[in-house]
């Protein structure tokens, strides 16, 4: 097991004892994650009670207990990779505004986990879907965060609508699981170049709510060209 140095500051350690204790005793014993197709998010087939699953990713679940609001617990599915590489990513962050805080990271009976800051508030997809305004302060904010990952030697990628938030108008980055990748990613300059031609232009004064069906058009859209682009650049 490793704990994250520096974050007792945020948590205090008597607290974190606690959670890493129920965590064990709680949460884990009585999880049913797995993985399908390592292309698709795990399923999670129950969370205990008093745990609440807040969202699944590619590589894991993450839980909140009712107890513990400003926490979450990201448990990783078994056989799925990545839990240590997300730890050497927030071990290399530090604590940021912009970034939640790895509190502790470890293993029990089978599952890797990490303890981590809860962040609050909408991602830039649900934001349009809401017709909830996206202030230029918060992508500003997600700029200057991604630049501080490239000075501490990370390369952000996958930075997308639905891995950054606005959170009492600023800008937070939810996922950075896959910062030690070294291929080039152009998802979060191809997100401002539409939030600076479409959505300030047409959307910014009077944000109206975007139908999901429409949102997932673009994504599809979207994933095609860039598909087609990479095709194309290595014929």
């Amino acid at each position: 097991m490793a704990e994250t140095k520096g974050a007792q500051s945020i948590m205090e350690e008597k607290e974190l004892q606690e959670l890493i204790a129920l965590t064990k005793r709680s949460l884990l014993p009585g999880l049913e994650i797995y993985s399908v197709n390592t292309g698709d998010p795990v399923r999670v087939n129950s969370a205990p009670e008093d745990w609440k699953l807040l969202g699944a990713g590619n590589y894991a679940g993450v839980f909140a207990h009712r107890d513990y609001p400003d926490t979450v617990v990201k448990v990783y599915a078994p056989g799925r990779e990545g839990w240590e590489s997300e730890s050497e990513v927030y071990r290399k962050l530090g604590v940021h505004p912009a970034y939640s805080t790895c509190y502790y990271a470890g293993e029990h009976d089978g599952y890797y986990y990490l303890i981590l800051k809860r962040l609050k508030g909408k991602t830039l997809y649900q934001c349009l879907i809401e017709g909830v305004p996206i202030p230029k302060s918060a992508i500003d904010d997600i700029d200057g965060a991604l630049e501080y990952a490239r000075s501490r030697g990370l390369n952000p990628h996958d930075v997308h609508g639905k891995n950054v938030m606005v959170s009492d108008g600023r800008g937070v980055v939810v996922d950075i699981s896959d910062f030690l990748k070294d291929e080039s990613c152009t998802m979060w300059d191809d997100l401002k170049r539409a939030y600076n031609r479409i959505y300030m232009p047409f959307l910014s004064r009077n944000p109206v709510p975007v139908p999901e069906w429409v949102m997932n058009g673009v994504r599809k859209g979207y994933r095609f060209m860039r598909h087609s682009s990479v095709l194309g650049r290595s014929s």
